[in-house]
């Protein structure tokens, strides 16, 4: 099922883009999908809901005259959800809840010689969310989006996700949706959602930020209208993973972690590292059992077709070069010492040590967001936190000492840049003050 890639006595180089260079990665956001994105994004902008309309029969397969689902049956879908799956729906967001309002800081100042600056996190006005839909549905996905929007101070939350061929929202999403709190849910999918909440149509209002994993249409889509709203800077797409593992590692574990990620469709990455030759071949043949009566075999097989890697490498070290090359959005440590590796990574969306803590636990109930950064991203970006929903708002006040000292600095800065208003906002303070100012 993995593909075999022996690197062993190969001269890693000392940096990751030397690495890179020797890694096979498919190529996710290729000139096909972006032409195909940057036509739907103009058919939004211009033909509104219209267009919306006409690209969910296309897509979807079904004719909605209005994409917005009415809030009352969002309430009833949370009110009709079994117990059971309500309470770990909770016990979901309880943990998001928990882990992101502690990224929440006070105003912070700074003072020094008169000089006083304030720094406040200023929410957005309103936030778009996307969720995906068609091969699985994800309520997670919405806790996971809308509860750090709303931790954020975020005072309209919309959510986007494509409907099912009858035209419906999933109840268990529409049930999540309204257990975090969001406040317009609409039946819209792909990029052209992206435009929706980008440039606005009748129904849909513009947002300020879009955020959330989907496709590579979807991604693609929100790196074209980055500038327009606040998009995070990470590539949320196809899902990765890269497993470490050695002698010690239980196949069975390292198999199906494999697998975890690989179930969600093809474009994505699932790669085991390993410097145990013994390890290669015990997992890669439990990973051929476990796909053969995997329930979502055809997924997963068109990861691995694709994706799917078995790195032999010399040593921990190795396998941790390999792992920061490929940037992962899931980083599993297995092998006998997880906390060895930790102080060695140095890109990764999320990590997650020793064979008690799966990155299924990351994906629902570990509290980080799971909407992580994909295709290399990790290497600049990060998991989505509560800061981007938010800005940062810089208030400053001088005394009267403090412009005194600071002032000519300004002047002479100004000068030599050859904008004279600046420094001439200076001097005409400076005679201010001279005549009697305060």
């Amino acid at each position: 099922m993995l593909q075999r890639l022996d690197l062993r006595g190969r001269d890693l180089g000392t940096r990751t883009a030397e690495t890179r260079a020797l890694l096979p990665r498919p190529e996710v956001a290729g000139e096909g999908p972006t032409v195909a994105v940057r036509e739907i994004i103009a058919a939004v902008r211009g033909r509104g809901d219209a267009a919306l309309r006409e690209l969910t029969a296309r897509f979807d397969g079904c004719d909605l005259p209005t994409a917005r689902v009415p809030s009352e049956a969002v309430a009833a879908a949370l009110e009709a959800c079994p117990a059971a799956l309500r309470a770990s729906l909770e016990a979901a967001a309880e943990g998001i809840r928990a882990f992101h309002e502690a990224q929440n800081t006070p105003p912070h100042t700074f003072s020094r010689d008169g000089l006083l600056i304030e720094g406040r996190h200023q929410p957005v006005d309103r936030a778009g969310l996307y969720v995906p839909g068609g091969r699985a549905v994800y309520p997670s996905t919405v806790l996971m989006t809308a509860i750090p929007a709303r931790v954020a101070g975020v005072a309209e939350v919309v959510l986007c996700v494509p409907p099912a061929a009858d035209g419906n929202v999933p109840a268990i999403t529409l049930a999540a949706a309204a257990l975090a709190g969001v406040d317009e849910v609409y039946a819209v999918g792909g990029a052209q959602a992206i435009a929706a909440m980008a440039y606005g149509t009748e129904t849909i209002r513009a947002v300020d930020v879009i955020a959330g994993p989907g496709n590579v249409f979807v991604a693609i889509a929100k790196r074209e209208v980055a500038g327009i709203v606040g998009v995070p800077s990470a590539f949320a797409g196809p899902s990765e993973i890269v497993v470490i593992a050695d002698a010690t590692t239980p196949a069975s574990l390292a198999a199906v972690d494999v697998i975890v990620q690989a179930e969600h469709g093809p474009h994505g990455l699932a790669w085991l590292v390993t410097w145990s030759e013994d390890a290669a071949d015990a997992i890669s043949a439990e990973i051929a059992r476990q796909v053969a009566v995997a329930p979502r075999r055809a997924d997963i097989e068109a990861t691995l077709a694709m994706g799917g890697w078995c790195a032999l490498v010399d040593s921990p070290a190795a396998a941790m070069i390999v792992a920061n090359a490929i940037a992962p959005e899931h980083l599993q440590l297995m092998n006998a010492d997880p906390q060895s590796l930790v102080p060695l990574v140095r890109h990764a969306g999320a990590v997650f040590c020793g064979p008690l803590s799966p990155a299924s636990m990351g994906d629902y109930v570990a509290g980080p967001s799971h909407v992580l950064p994909t295709d290399g991203t990790a290497r600049f970006a990060g998991a989505l936190t509560t800061r981007d929903f938010q800005k940062d708002i810089h208030i400053v006040t001088l005394d009267r000492a403090a412009f005194e000292r600071l002032g000519p600095h300004v002047e002479a800065l100004a000068s030599a840049e050859g904008l004279d208003a600046h420094a001439d906002s200076i001097r005409r303070r400076v005679s201010w003050l001279a005549g009697g100012g305060s």
